[in-house]
């Protein structure tokens, strides 16, 4: 078989890394976003319980109620600690503290389309006390807007939960 014939039967290969790679690339592409979008959310999550939890500190031990402490201060005092969610936080964060007859039981407002449930009641020294905070956080995939939101908007709603007695001040 002559040289020209071989060169002619060899198939062209021009081309088959990309080809290759859009069949890999593009959904570890996507796998890595995703991660990347989940790493942000839980992070999110744990900076706003830790904000909350710190925040909290101030109605338990008696210094919102000695300091007149009111909602939008409350607000001021968990951004303050969000860090690098502390941008944008006063317009994304919500809140519900109140007074509770009993730790277990409860029936209570959940969020909606149409708001969140926002109460602001500190009670006094041995109060039960439930506080609930919800974050609206922007999500930048699209197919995580149907995975992670639980509402029309598209956005990722983290949400806190703690319960706590005043301490005797």
């Amino acid at each position: 078989m002559g040289l020209r014939k071989r060169l002619l039967r060899r198939r062209r290969r021009d081309g088959v890394a990309a080809i290759e790679f859009a069949f890999v690339g593009i959904p570890f592409l996507f796998l890595l976003f995703a991660i990347l979008e989940i790493g942000g959310l839980l992070l999110l999550d744990a900076t706003l319980e830790n904000a909350m939890t710190e925040t909290n500190r101030l109605i338990r031990t008696g210094q919102a109620q000695d300091g007149g402490l009111d909602e939008e201060g409350f607000r001021a005092e968990i951004c303050d600690r969000m860090t690098i969610f502390e941008e944008g936080c006063a317009d994304n964060l919500f809140v519900d503290v109140r007074v509770v007859p009993q730790f277990s039981g409860q029936t209570l407002p959940e969020p909606t389309d149409e708001g969140f449930p926002q109460e602001f009641e500190i009670g006094e020294a041995g109060d039960l006390i439930l506080v609930r905070v919800w974050y609206r956080h922007p999500l930048i995939m699209p197919l995580m807007q149907q995975a992670v939101s639980r509402f029309d908007d598209g956005n990722a709603i983290v949400g806190v939960t703690t319960a706590f007695m005043n301490e005797p001040f």
